[in-house]
Parts: C-alpha cells; sequence; structure tokens
C-alpha cells in the first residue's frame, strides 16, 4: 500500500518533537473517563489488570488498548483514546501489561516489547465474554510494537479481529534503544531507567537467587537493563538477541488484516529503521502515515481530542459493519 499523506498541521509550538513529546506526557489532562477493573489470572500464575470502559448504549465493537513502555491504561493518550472510541460507539479494554497497573506482578518475569502470549491471553479472555464481533488492537509506542507482532506473527487470527493501529511505534528495536542511548534523548532515558530500576530492585528482594544486587547496580544505561534484565528473565541471550526477536518489523509483511502505524518524522525516540516504508508498499493490508510533526506519542488536538485519538475512530470505522 502507497504511504499515506498526512493531514496533521500542529500550531508552531507543536512543531517541535521535544516540545510535543513533553507536553503530551506531562501537561495534558484527560477528565470524565469512568473505568471499571477487572484482574485477569494468566495460566502461568501471574495477573494483568483491565480497566474497562464501556458506551452508553450496547455494542457489538470493542478496541483492546495496549501502552507504551512504563505507561499504564490511567496515562492521558490512553484515557483520551478511551474516552473518544467510547464516544463513537466502541468499548475499551485498556490493557495494564504485567507490573503496570500499580501493583507488582507476581512472577519474576514481567512484560515485555515481544509478548504477545499476553495479548493473546487479553484477547482469549475477551472472546469469552460472547460479546463482541468486532474487536480492533491498538498500541502506543510499546504497545504498538506489541500487537502488530502478534497481527503479524499469528496467521490463523480470530475472525472477530477487524484491524490494528500502532503511534510511535519502535518497529526496529535495536533501532529504537541506539536512539535513547544519543545525547538528545538523555532526559527520557533517564526518567524510564528510573522507573524500571524502582521494579526491578523490588523484584531482586523478593527473587534473591534470580538476580543479584550487584548486578542491579551495574546497570547504567536501557540496555544494560536488558541485557541483564529484560533478555534473562524471558528466555533470550542478550539484549540484541531479544530486540531482534521482538521486533515487529520483520512481521509486518504477513499482516492480513487492516492495519496503521503513524510514527511522527521528527520522532527523537525512532531511527530510520522504524519507519517501515518498503513493508508497507509490499502489503496492500499494511497503511503508514508519516506526519511531519509529532514527537513521541506527542499529537495535538483542536478540542478534546488529538489528531491520532480522532484517526483511530475513522479507521476503525472504515473497516466496522456495524
Amino acid at each position: 500500500m502507497p504511504l499515506l499523506s498526512s493531514h496533521y498541521r500542529p500550531p508552531l509550538f507543536f512543531r517541535n518533537g521535544h516540545f510535543s513529546t513533553i507536553y503530551a506526557g506531562v501537561f495534558r489532562k484527560v477528565k470524565g473517563l469512568s473505568q471499571e477493573r477487572e484482574r485477569l489470572q494468566l495460566s502461568d500464575g501471574d495477573f494483568m489488570d483491565l480497566d474497562w470502559s464501556t458506551t452508553s448504549k450496547v455494542t457489538q465493537k470493542a478496541v483492546l488498548l495496549f501502552h507504551g513502555l512504563e505507561g499504564n491504561a490511567q496515562r492521558h493518550y490512553m484515557m483520551g483514546s478511551a474516552k473518544n472510541l467510547n464516544a463513537n460507539g466502541y468499548d475499551v479494554c485498556a490493557v495494564n501489561l504485567r507490573s503496570c497497573s500499580g501493583e507488582q506482578n507476581a512472577l519474576y518475569r514481567s512484560y515485555h516489547s515481544g509478548a504477545t502470549e499476553d495479548v493473546k491471553a487479553v484477547l482469549e479472555h475477551v472472546l469469552g465474554k460472547n460479546r463482541y464481533g468486532e474487536l480492533f488492537l491498538m498500541g502506543y509506542s510499546l504497545g504498538g510494537n506489541l500487537i502488530l507482532k502478534y497481527l503479524g506473527e499469528e496467521q490463523k487470527l480470530p475472525k472477530e479481529i477487524k484491524g490494528g493501529m500502532g503511534i510511535s511505534v519502535p518497529c526496529d528495536l535495536k533501532d529504537a534503544c541506539d536512539q535513547l542511548l544519543l545525547s538528545k534523548n538523555r532526559m527520557y532515558a533517564k526518567r524510564f531507567k528510573e522507573h524500571l530500576l524502582e521494579k526491578l530492585w523490588e523484584k531482586q528482594r523478593r527473587f534473591p537467587n534470580s538476580i543479584a544486587a550487584s548486578t542491579v547496580k551495574r546497570i547504567r544505561t536501557l540496555k544494560d537493563f536488558d541485557d541483564r534484565y529484560t533478555a534473562p528473565a524471558h528466555g533470550f541471550k542478550d539484549a540484541y538477541d531479544y530486540y531482534a526477536q521482538c521486533s515487529s518489523k520483520p512481521f509486518l509483511s504477513r499482516i492480513k488484516v487492516p492495519s496503521l502505524i503513524i510514527n511522527a518524522q521528527n520522532d527523537s525516540f525512532l531511527g530510520a529503521g522504524c519507519y517501515p516504508i518498503q513493508e508497507a508498499q509490499e502489503n496492500d493490508k499494511l497503511f503508514l502515515e508519516i506526519p511531519k510533526y509529532g514527537g513521541h506519542v506527542g499529537f495535538w488536538g483542536q478540542g478534546e481530542f488529538n489528531y491520532v485519538e480522532e484517526r483511530a475512530v475513522s479507521f476503525f470505522d472504515s473497516y466496522s459493519k456495524e
């Protein structure tokens, strides 16, 4: 599918990638969304918390919504998406990945960029309710990589899945990690690392035989974190093996349901490898939009909802039969 032209034209201040990223992450507020929490018990003894928000009318369509690195269902990009989708007739299941709902998960393992077994678990749970004939998957950043990898690797999708959408997606995880290690992203990388290490120290206290305190102390960068925790805890040889196996980019050519990726040109988290132009050109189910502006999950909106939140509704509506 040829690249889609973008109609995103923000005001002057929001044309700066860092400004738009920080504003959306720190200053934007979304109010008036009511969520009801459901705990999903997983087959390995762990759990994930699902935060549901529903429309005012009975509907046959729902969106499963996945957050980014160290996010949760209460981040304003998640709440804005859920609120706008609810207003347009979609129930929303906002998924808190393992350890992200405000309570540490039960196992030594956690969530990661390629843990599609958790996507499958949520899907099976939601389909088991027998309430929805149409399901759409939507993810931000890490969550976008997660759902796109699932759509590409799972060659026999449930018939209810009608499409997917990823925003600010690090399709090539090594490329994205390399970008986060650069000085231009030092502030973001430091914040991510602090949050991750806080959780890892708690795991070290609970599972001292799995990781030594001295190992945690040696973590200086996000790549160190992936080398010393993410990879060994989830069955990968090292960080580079994890990035290679869990990047969604190699799976994009196999996606068989309409799927949209929106990655801003000025997203400082993404390198050239995160813009899958060739894959989109060769797969008529894969749509790629590269707005000039937007930063990382930093899209602006003139009203209550931002550009990608409105875009999600229009994209999903075009493939919904309800």
